[in-house]
């Protein structure tokens, strides 16, 4: 019998011998199988839709003209707002066409700026685009906005020289709003600008971290900072279809960027509290005055059912006030989810 040590045996005085090892069996050889990259995406254009059928069609084949001009991979990221007509029906017939093309369909309407958050959280690319579906923005601008950002600017944003097919009063109110929201924020947000503009991926990147329910896109972009910059055009009339922003809505998307922006509007209530207290501390000193001389003008209800109605109504108007605030904390606490998808189509290609 063969006796196998791991160690020399020892014959005579200075001889060794070194026992017979056994063979080892032979590894099987492995062929590395390369699996084939992606191709990586370098643009990302994000199109929030509610009701847009009639423009979606055109509005991808304004953006593919567009897009086809860089010679780099892009997507286009649609996201059906809970949209009652055949929107996400026209979306999936786009991405079957083209895969480039892929949607997010909520479950519900959750609002334009909530869309637009989506689709920063879906999109790949190196750069994105936010645009609205109803082609006011025009899509040919992109390539200028590419433009900026390859001199190394992060954020490019459209600056609205003038706006096409809008009555007076909307020009005029939303000349005051930016003017406004302008005046009363410690951030510099660009006068005249939409959520139309080019973000770095860093930018996307951390304005994903920012989970807060109210947004205001625009006030957020200014808000992270980063190197910006400005382009102008002349904003068109929506393509086809209604607005998406009645004057009930644009006041609930400027009081979201007022109180998320600012707390000008608790100082005012403070500072009106303050300031009825002193023109109620000088009248009662006039009215001792008076009631010393013999002034029988501040007697009876009349004038005392007048003020308490107004110190009541500024009471009134001050509860609201922080009532607003408020219920934007109370939101911000129940901590759930921005938006619900209902199902996501063609992101598993990416």
């Amino acid at each position: 019998m063969k006796i196998v040590s791991s160690s020399p045996m020892i014959l005579n005085a200075g001889e060794t011998t070194s026992v017979e090892q056994p063979e080892r069996p032979k590894q099987p050889q492995i062929e590395s199988a390369t699996r084939p990259t992606k191709p990586r995406i370098r643009y990302s254009i994000i199109a929030p839709c509610w009701n847009e059928e009639k423009n979606l069609p055109v509005l991808y084949n304004r953006i593919k003209m567009v897009m086809d001009q860089t010679n780099d991979n892009w997507e286009l990221v649609l996201i059906n707002d809970g949209s009652r007509d055949n929107t996400v029906r026209i979306m999936h017939e786009l991405h079957l066409a083209d895969p480039s093309v892929r949607y997010i369909d909520f479950a519900r309407n959750f609002g334009h700026q909530i869309a637009v958050t989506a689709g920063m959280d879906y999109a790949r690319g190196d750069a994105a685009i936010l645009i609205d579906a109803d082609l006011q923005d025009p899509p040919e601008l992109i390539l200028e906005m590419i433009k900026k950002w390859q001199e190394g600017y992060e954020v490019v944003y459209a600056i609205r020289a003038a706006r096409k097919g809008e009555t007076w009063f909307k020009l005029f109110t939303a000349k005051l709003f930016y003017r406004l929201i302008y005046r009363i924020t410690d951030i510099e947000i660009p006068l005249d600008t939409g959520d139309f503009r080019l973000m770095d991926r860093k930018v996307v990147d951390t304005l994903k971290q920012i989970k807060e329910r109210h947004r205001f896109i625009r006030g957020l972009t200014s808000w992270v900072g980063f190197n910006q910059t400005g382009v102008t055009y002349v904003r068109e009339e929506r393509h086809a279809g209604e607005t998406g922003y009645p004057f009930r809505k644009m006041l609930k998307f400027a009081s979201d960027a007022i109180t998320g922006f600012s707390y000008l509007p608790l100082q005012l209530a403070t500072l009106l509290g303050f300031s009825i207290a002193t023109l109620s501390g000088i009248g009662i000193v006039g009215v001792i005055i008076a009631r010393i001389f013999g002034n029988q003008a501040f007697f009876g209800q009349a004038t005392t059912l007048v003020m308490v109605l107004f110190l009541g109504g500024i009471q009134l108007i001050s509860l609201g006030i922080i009532g607003e605030y408020l219920g934007r904390i109370y939101d911000e606490v129940k901590g759930r989810p921005l938006y619900v998808v209902n199902e996501a189509v063609g992101f598993q290609e990416t």
